[in-house]
């Protein structure tokens, strides 16, 4: 679904651009206000939701229960994909996950449900800040 263009957006989607590590809304707010942005955090939440709904960004609940976004790559936009998320940095890698799309087909079989869908977030401490 394609939505109007809007400064509020392109800013929010900026922000994620000049990064490609997972950022909390608040992250991202804070962010935008020291660069002289004027959004209020309700309007970076919605923007956020609607990257989400598009395809255009990823969501994961970090360690702490908050959301965190990231743009997708262009590879990633289109398909269904998982990461492995620093919870120091944030910093993110795409991991290749037929185990787990098998593991999540063969559960729901097992149970006998249908039009199953998932989502796996794996969390670890990345190579630079072990």
């Amino acid at each position: 679904m394609s939505r109007r263009a809007t400064k509020q957006g392109a800013a929010v989607e900026a922000a994620l651009a000049a990064d490609t590590t997972f950022r909390s809304a608040q992250e991202l707010h804070a962010g935008l206000r020291v660069d002289g942005q004027s959004i209020g955090l309700a309007t970076v939440y919605r923007q956020l939701s609607a990257l989400v709904e598009d395809g255009r960004a990823d969501v994961v609940q970090g360690p702490d229960g908050e959301s965190r976004y990231r743009l997708c790559g262009p590879s990633e936009a289109d398909s269904h994909h998982h990461h492995l998320v620093c919870r120091e940095c944030g910093a993110s890698v795409e991991v290749a996950s037929s185990a787990v799309e098998k593991w999540a087909s063969q559960i729901a079989a097992d149970a006998g449900y249908t039009q199953v869908s998932h989502t796996v977030e794996i969390f670890g401490q990345c190579p630079r800040c072990s």
